[in-house]
Parts: C-alpha cells; structure tokens; sequence
C-alpha cells in the first residue's frame, strides 16, 4: 500500500510512517534562508573540533542549542566565551532521530562595545528626531515631593546613596521603593515595568531610576533599551536619571526631565536642605525684622516732622486766621446787606413816588373830574363834549367820591363856553 504524499492525505487508516514525517520535516525546515540572529552564549564547548553552544534571546526567556562545523569552530575559539554577546548567520536543522531542532552557524562574531554603541547612537538619533528629548517636554520636579518613587538595584549601594542623603537633607522625606534588576537583558523590561506602576500611583510626585557606575555595557545598555525610552517619554510623573556613569551618558539621561550624574547627585534635586532652609528662614526673619525695625524708624522721624509743623504744633493759630477771615467776610456780608437794603428802599420811595404822580388819583386831587357817559353798550368815558346830547345821563368821579348829572348845555370845542366868557370878562 503506497504512502499519501502530502501531509493533508493522510488519515488514520493511512498514516505517514514516524521517519517519514520526521524527514519530510527536516526537508521543510531546512528550506528556511541563512538568517542573521543576535543572542547571547550561555554554552561554548569544543569537541571534535566542533563547538557545541547555546544562543539565549537578550531579553525573553528563547534558547536554542546551536553548533559550529569544524570549519567555522576554529575562528570561534579564543573570539567568543561563555556571556558574550553574538551575531550568528544561522540555519535551522532537525536531527532526524530524535528529532531535535537546532540552529546550525554558518558564521558568528562578537558584538563589539564600539558595535553597541553605534547602534545607541542611531536610536539617539531616531528618538531625537521624534522630538522625544525636547525640552519644552520637561517637567520641572516638586519642591518638596510627597512621595518618592525609586527605582534601583536590589539591596543596591545606589538605594542606599539616596536613602541616606535624602534623608539627611530632609528627614520627612517618603520613599515608594521598587528593587529591579539594573544590568542583564531584563534589566529595561524590569525597570519600564516599575516605572509604570509608580506613574499609576497618585502619591507619587518624582521617580528616580538609579543604579552606580560600573562596566560600560552594564550602565549604558540596559538604560538606553528603547521601550523605557519611550516609557520614560510617556509617563506623566516626572522622573530623574540617577545612572552613576559619566564617560558615556546611557539614552534615558536625554529621555529624563532631569539627570544627576551620581545617586548621591540625586538626593539634592529630590528634595531641599532642611539645614540650609531653617538657616535660610533665620536670615530672611532676621533681615524682615531689621527691615520693619527701619521702617518703624523712618516712619516715627517723619510723624515727628510732621508734628513740628507749624500746623500741628499750633493748630489753633490756623483756626484763629480763619475766624478772623470768617468775621471780616461776615462784616462785609453785613455791609453789603445794609448797603443793598439802603439803595433798595430808596429805589422802592422814589418809584412810589413816579408811581403815585403818574396815578389817575393824583391828578383827581389836583382838581380834576372824570366824566363818564352812559352808552347803548355800558359807560364810556366822555372825551368830547360834541358826542352828547340834551339830556344825556352822566357821571362824575373827583376826588374823593362820584355824582351824577344830566347834560343840559352842550359847547362843542371852540365854541363860547361859559368859562371862555368869564374869562374873557
């Protein structure tokens, strides 16, 4: 009976045959290119000529056993150790037998710190370019923080730095404490993990990431990893780069809003100087008193300037000039009232007087009579003896009192009156 060729035919009455599988696998497997690969030794042994190794993943928890042919072993021995850090052109091979999967070099070489830090710099550059260390990001760190988030090795001389001088500066002084790996390849995934837990925390108003010097590629590497980058970038809580390292800064010193060049640095950007700020409010009493001191002094000369003046030093002598200005002011008032009182009642005699002359009485009582017709329409003063008629009703008004009369010769004007006659006799 003839095996299924493809894996999709075969079924419990017709299965492959374990070896078939197992080559057919191998065949699949090793259609995979040459592929470039980064990882770090755990295991270099030589035998045979041959290099039996293990390259684990820098920062999961991947391992694969890997071997170098004779041909490649030779140039590895004395080049790569036990915790060196490669690069591998590998390709996947299976082991028919067992069926084990392992990596095959095909060539290795050690990453050199010059290699690493190459590769920081273009990340620097990238991150730079995103505008991720800008400083219009900056936060600027509380005077005196609530609380104090750090982040450090653990039972590290760094924690003990900022413990220490921290509370030497400011005994009051909080800490929320996270202890992390600070070197190896879980040292970013560790610390970005604590840093996130510290920005959720309300209490927490600074975050200080610390670790002391030590090997280059111990300090500058895990701190320049590009996910706590970016996580530094994103959290709302301001953090403190306290790396103790100061030939070549690691990328979270651009990344942070603010950097200390040791932990002990740190301590005195966390928080102020108890001593120096109780010294500090001595002096500023002290000047505050001398300063009210003077103050109390110019003010207390310049009352008893003020004083000495004629005005308040004899008060009265103004009250005195004003009265007698009052008394003279009144006087000429009292003048100027009499003075208008005189002239108006002159004024009122003299046109009584034009009045009374110019009044119909006086004329009256000068001998002279009114004399009033009666009309149709009511009685009419008479101004023309010619407008009456015998027997016309008249009144007379003199003097004092009124008469009537009936007209009974009438002597138009020019005519030879009774008066005209005695006069002319």
């Amino acid at each position: 009976m003839s095996q299924p060729a493809q894996a999709q035919d075969t079924s419990a009455e017709t299965p492959w045959p374990l070896s078939t599988y197992s080559s057919k696998l191998k065949a699949h497997i090793e259609m995979a290119p040459p592929t470039w690969v980064e990882g770090q030794l755990v295991e270099f042994n030589l035998r045979n000529g041959n290099a039996w190794m293990t390259l684990r993943d820098l920062e999961q928890e991947v391992s694969f056993s890997t071997v170098a042919w004779r041909t490649v072993a030779g140039g590895l021995n004395g080049t790569v150790s036990p915790g060196s850090r490669v690069v591998a052109l590998v390709k996947p091979n299976l082991y028919e037998k067992s069926g084990r999967l392992s990596l095959v070099a095909q060539q290795m070489k050690p990453v050199g710190l010059g290699d690493l830090l190459a590769r920081i710099e273009q990340l620097k550059q990238k991150l730079a370019a995103e505008g991720l260390f800008r400083a219009e990001l900056k936060q600027s760190l509380p005077v005196l923080p609530l609380r104090i988030g750090l982040i450090t090795g653990r039972n590290s001389d760094a924690k003990k730095d900022i413990l220490r001088n921290t509370h030497a500066r400011w005994a009051a002084a909080q800490f929320e404490i996270r202890e992390v790996a600070t070197q190896g390849p879980t040292a970013p995934q560790e610390v970005a993990a604590a840093l996130a837990e510290l920005d959720a925390d309300a209490t927490v108003e600074v975050i200080v990431i610390a670790r002391g010097g030590g090997a280059l590629e111990e300090v500058v590497l895990p701190f320049s990893d590009e996910r706590l980058i970016r996580a530094v970038a994103a959290a709302r809580t301001p953090v403190v780069s306290a790396i103790g390292h100061e030939a070549d800064r690691p990328l979270l010193d651009e990344v942070a809003d603010m950097r200390a060049s040791t932990p002990t640095g740190a301590a005195k950007l966390l928080v102020v100087d108890e001593a120096q700020e109780r010294e500090n409010l001595s002096q500023a009493r002290e000047r505050m008193s001398s300063g009210v001191e003077r103050l109390l002094r110019r003010e207390t000369d310049w009352l008893q300037a003020v004083r000495s003046r004629p005005v308040l030093a004899q008060p009265q002598d103004m009250l005195s000039v004003r009265s007698q200005e009052l008394a003279g002011l009144r006087r000429r008032a009292l003048f100027g009232m009499e003075s208008a009182l005189a002239r108006g009642t002159d004024w009122v005699s003299h046109t009584r007087a034009r009045v009374r002359s110019l009044s119909p009485q006086s004329t009256l009582d000068r001998g002279y009579a009114v004399v009033q017709a009666q009309r149709e329409a009511g009685w009419e003063v008479l101004r023309e003896a010619g407008t009456l008629t015998r027997g016309d009703q008249l009144s007379i008004m003199v003097a004092s009192g009124e008469l009537t009369a009936r007209a009974e010769e009438i002597y138009p004007r020019d005519q030879n009156t009774p008066q005209n006659r005695k006069a002319a006799q």
